[in-house]
């Protein structure tokens, strides 16, 4: 199935990444009629990654958010079990991770974005302990949920950091879950729960920042705004962070620790020429048609993709719905046409049975998919019901086959 160094193959489409983003465009692509394409991903498992708040948080198991690749692969597309370790643009190539060259007349970027664990000191070591987790890993993920179900006495800290991030607000998801079944079992007043956030607010979105601040207030959460985390030391369990632009450290001692990681663009991007200084090592693109600005034939979305939106995968369908039309256009000889209008989505699972969404466009104004729903940022159960049952199901039988 993989191409050689002394074999190279060639494909109309190359798609680097078999996530949400890269599936879900070649999905598309192939209905709208465009017979070679090829997606360049190593992993053999795919992951449902908004489900892994449900899973930390105590109300899904593991299994339901993940499904073996070759089963979600789009009908019709062709898969090559390998990673992009570079892109040579000017001669219209990828260059494989076992050494294979693979050519191609249009490139789409989605390989989504890089965890740097070691960019805070001890962080991993933490991770590694008995007493840190994350919901920005899969086996991270199903560690936390015993972890945090255990607990009924101590300090845990949840950590958002600054920088871009994926759905950067999801490492609130399980805190409030949490909070909820320790107030159900009477342990939450014996618990000290902190939350270190990077920003100057919760959100960034007034209606949002309500809503979220009014639970916070219910469980009793300390909140450190403007906390930047400076190191972790995983044997004395101790977390030392600044605040705002002050030199002065605090240091937290925690019983458990679940820590989003600082992430930034993979590394080829920016050393395959295909970033800018303005884009940060994330791909160069037009924020609206999501194509490249200097190279015609190379496209990027999701967390990849130096656009306006908050990283989410909740931007993916509408970016994968434009990029996909202009990319048909541009085929036929055609300027593109369609334009991404910055829409960003992140539900906040505020309790094990109710939700907040939060949907909003690249300048933090509400923008509700169904307009009759104006007061879709208020909590409730039915939002709860559609985050953590319809969704998934759309997205195993429809969004990766491009159908939604």
């Amino acid at each position: 199935m993989d191409p050689t160094p002394s074999e190279p193959r060639t494909a109309d489409i190359v798609v680097a990444g078999g996530g949400n983003g890269g599936l879900s465009v070649a999905g598309r692509l192939r209905r709208a009629g465009v017979r070679d394409i090829v997606v360049v991903e190593p992993r053999e498992d795919h992951y449902y990654q908004p489900l892994f708040s449900h899973v930390a948080g105590g109300t899904a198991r593991a299994r339901q958010a993940v499904r073996p690749q070759a089963e979600v692969m789009p009908r019709g597309v062709r898969w090559i079990q390998d990673a992009v370790a570079a892109v040579e643009p000017a001669d219209d190539r990828v260059v494989l991770g076992h050494g294979g060259t693979l050519s191609y007349r249009h490139l789409i970027l989605a390989p989504g974005i890089r965890q740097d664990w070691d960019a805070v000191p001890g962080l991993t070591a933490a991770m590694l302990s008995p007493h840190g987790a994350s919901n920005y890993v899969f086996d991270l993920a199903a560690k936390a949920s015993p972890l945090l179900r255990d607990l009924r006495r101590g300090t845990v800290v949840f950590v958002q950091p600054t920088g871009p991030a994926s759905c950067a607000g999801a490492a609130q998801k399980p805190m409030y879950q949490a909070c909820d079944y320790w107030r159900r079992i009477g342990v939450l007043p014996d618990l000290r729960v902190v939350l270190l956030v990077a920003d100057d607010t919760i959100f960034g979105i007034p209606e949002i920042d309500a809503e979220l601040d009014r639970k916070i207030a219910e469980y009793g959460i300390e909140v450190h705004l403007g906390a930047a985390v400076r190191e972790v030391d995983a044997d004395r369990r101790t977390i030392v962070f600044t605040t705002g632009s002050g030199s002065r450290a605090h240091s937290i001692t925690y019983d458990a620790l679940l820590a989003e990681p600082p992430q930034s663009a993979p590394p080829f991007i920016a050393d395959s020429g295909l970033s800018a200084p303005e884009a940060a090592g994330f791909a160069d693109v037009d924020p609206r048609t999501l194509r490249h600005r200097r190279f015609p034939n190379v496209w990027a979305l999701g967390d990849a993709a130096a656009t306006t939106n908050s990283k989410s995968g909740g931007a993916l369908r509408a970016q994968t719905k434009v990029l996909a039309q202009n990319l048909v256009a541009v085929r036929a000889g055609a300027e593109p046409s369609a334009s991404y209008d910055g829409y960003g989505v992140c539900p906040f699972t505020v309790s094990r049975s109710t939700a907040v969404f939060a949907e909003f466009d690249d300048r933090r104004r509400l923008t509700p998919t169904l307009p009759a729903w104006t007061r879709s940022y208020r909590e409730s159960r039915l939002s709860w019901i559609i985050d953590r049952y319809v969704f998934p199901q759309i997205y195993w039988h429809l969004i990766l086959q491009g159908r939604a």
